[in-house]
This record gives structure tokens, C-alpha cells and sequence, in this order.
């Protein structure tokens, strides 16, 4: 099967199972629907193999989110396993922040004394093999540092370990972030437009990032010049030489340099940030970056037809879809209001 490392192929695979993903129309029907409902329609939409697997173990909400993470686990080593070559080593810069995201899982696990059980019946369904060197850890962990030692072995260990023994949790949750992106983009060394326009993502999460980092220590209160230990180096907006103006300044200083930038778009956030005060939360600045994130991949996506960016676009929507599902069924759950569970789905 020489063609399976075949780009075009690859490619055009990813755009067909993109086209299949649920559209906001589908969202929004599914957002009316009762918890009972949403086990069936979650089903029809493509989930129906996972759920009779969990079935006989689960029910409600917690089967309906195992059933998403463990078909999304799969789905990601499947495209994964279809690259070869140049193009599997872009596509998995993308993919291998999951594994971060798993690391931070398990931190949080243990800080909190989550039951071993509760994770394993829907973050971390155990019914996946792999996601039982994860539980190991939740299940013989004492505390945040002896997760930390068994992770050692990890690409990022040496990083989580160089932490200070008594670190808070955010503080390893830091390392992972800049870790993660300090390789992604060391790694995205070509000059080929698959190379470039995925830094050009990157760089704008980064950015995201920050900026939150940058309103949240508004909102608590944290001083400017402790901010800056939070920000991670690579972003465009803000880059790095700013980080000290950033630490006198604060957003004052970061909105200077949103103001004269040409690549965005200050009065949309600037009227995002009102929304903000309005409301007293943050979460309409979140959906105004991930949109803003999302149409940065679109556009490279349908730039570069050929090549690694459409496999990454489709795994990011992909990502997006379980996503919203699982907000879906945990908000129905809650009791949300359908206002304020679309208000979160993209």
C-alpha cells in the first residue's frame, strides 16, 4: 500500500472525513435534546461502534464521553498511521500536543484526589490500551511529584522535573506548554508553506495564550512583573523582546502592541473586551481566539490543498466536534440553559 504515504491521497482522505463532521446546524438540534436523546443522536453521528462498547459499563453522560474520547483517540492514531515520511513529521507536531493534554490530565488527577475510577470512565477511557500507562500513574501516584518522576521517560520529563519540588500545579502545567511549543516550532525548520503556515498557528496560539495569561492576572490581581514568568517565547503579537514591557505595563502595554499590529484585528477585540467586562468572565475572548485560530487553519488548509495542513485542519475539527458534543451532553446534564451551551459551540 505505497499510497497511503501518498500526500494527495492522504489529504483528500482528511477533507472527506472533515465534510462528515456534525455542521452547527446539526450542533444545535442536538442542544434541545434530552440526555436520553443525545446517547441516540451522538450515536447517528458516527460514535454508535464506541458507545455499544461502553454500553454494557456506562451510561448517561459518562458514556456518551467515553465513547467520544475513545473514538477520537483512534481516529488520531489512524490519520496519524496513513502519513509517512515529511508529511507524518508535520502532521504529529500537531497531533503530539495530545499527549501533553494527557500529562496535564493525570497532574490534575492527582492534585485533586479525582478518582481513579472517574477518569477512567471518561478522560481517559480505560477500554483504550493506551491510556493505561496514564491511569498507572493516577492510580500510584502519592502526590503531584511522584506523577511527575514516573513521567520521567516522557519527551517532556526532564523539563517537568527541572520544576521546583514545590511547585503549584500551574507551574508544571507552564513547562508542558513551553516545552511543547519550544519543539514544535524548532521542528517546523523548512521553508516549505506547510512549514510556514503552521508556524503562522502556533505563533498565534502562543499569542492567545499569553494575552489570557495577561487578562486573567488583571482579573486576580497578580502583579505585572510576576506575569511575565508565565509567558511563553514564539508568539508574533507579542513577541518575546516585549515580554519586559509587558511586565512594567501590563494589558496597557500588550494593547499598544495589539493596537500596531497590521496582522489583527484590534476593533473586534477591543469590542470582544468589552463584552468581557460586561459579563464579568472571560469565556467571550476564548471563542473569539479559538474562531480566530480556526479560520487561520481554514485558510491554509484550502491555500495548500496538498499537503500536511488539510490532515491538520481535519484533526482540529475533528478535536472541535468531540468538543462541543461533550459540552452538549455534561451541559444538558447541568441543566444549562440552550442560550448558554450554544453560546460555548463554535
Amino acid at each position: 500500500m505505497v499510497m497511503l504515504g501518498n500526500t494527495p491521497y492522504v489529504a483528500a482522505r482528511a477533507k472527506s472525513r472533515r465534510q462528515k463532521l456534525a455542521d452547527r446546524a446539526r450542533l444545535r438540534q442536538l442542544i434541545s435534546q434530552s440526555p436520553e436523546q443525545l446517547t441516540v443522536a451522538v450515536g447517528e453521528i458516527g460514535y454508535r461502534s464506541e458507545i455499544d462498547l461502553y454500553a454494557g459499563q456506562l451510561s448517561g453522560g459518562d458514556l456518551v464521553e467515553a465513547a467520544l474520547t475513545h473514538n477520537l483517540e483512534h481516529e488520531l492514531e489512524k490519520m496519524l498511521s496513513l502519513c509517512s515520511g515529511k508529511i507524518r513529521d508535520i502532521v504529529e507536531v500537531y497531533t503530539s500536543r495530545f499527549e501533553y493534554y494527557n500529562a496535564k490530565v493525570v497532574l490534575r488527577s492527582v492534585v485533586n484526589n479525582v478518582e481513579l475510577e472517574k477518569v477512567a470512565h471518561s478522560i481517559l477511557p480505560e477500554l483504550n490500551d493506551m491510556n493505561t500507562p496514564w491511569l498507572k500513574i493516577i492510580e500510584t501516584a502519592d502526590d503531584l511529584r511522584s506523577a511527575v518522576v514516573q513521567m520521567r521517560r516522557k519527551s517532556f520529563g526532564s523539563d517537568l522535573n527541572a520544576v521546583a519540588d514545590d511547585a503549584r500545579l500551574s507551574d508544571y502545567e507552564d513547562a508542558l506548554d513551553r516545552h511543547y511549543f519550544n519543539n514544535a516550532i524548532k521542528s517546523l525548520n523548512g521553508k516549505n508553506p506547510a512549514n510556514r503556515f503552521l508556524k503562522e498557528l502556533l505563533a498565534a496560539e502562543i499569542d492567545h495564550r499569553n494575552l489570557m495569561n495577561v487578562l486573567e492576572a488583571q482579573q486576580v490581581g497578580i502583579s505585572f512583573d510576576e506575569i511575565v514568568p508565565m509567558l511563553i517565547p514564539g508568539g508574533r503579537l507579542i513577541p518575546t523582546r516585549a515580554f519586559s514591557s509587558i511586565g512594567a505595563g501590563g494589558l496597557d502595554a500588550a494593547m499598544d502592541l495589539l493596537r500596531g499590529s497590521n496582522r489583527f484585528d484590534y476593533p473586534a477585540f477591543e469590542a470582544i473586551l468589552s463584552e468581557s467586562k460586561e459579563m464579568n468572565s472571560l469565556d467571550p475572548v476564548i471563542t473569539w481566539f479559538k474562531e480566530r485560530e480556526h479560520n487561520i487553519m481554514k485558510r491554509m488548509s484550502y491555500l495548500h490543498p496538498v499537503s500536511a495542513l488539510p490532515i491538520i485542519h481535519y484533526v482540529a475539527m475533528k478535536v472541535q466536534e468531540v468538543n462541543d458534543l461533550r459540552f452538549i451532553v455534561r451541559g444538558r446534564l447541568a441543566g444549562l440553559s440552550d442560550e448558554v451551551i450554544e453560546a460555548h459551540i463554535l
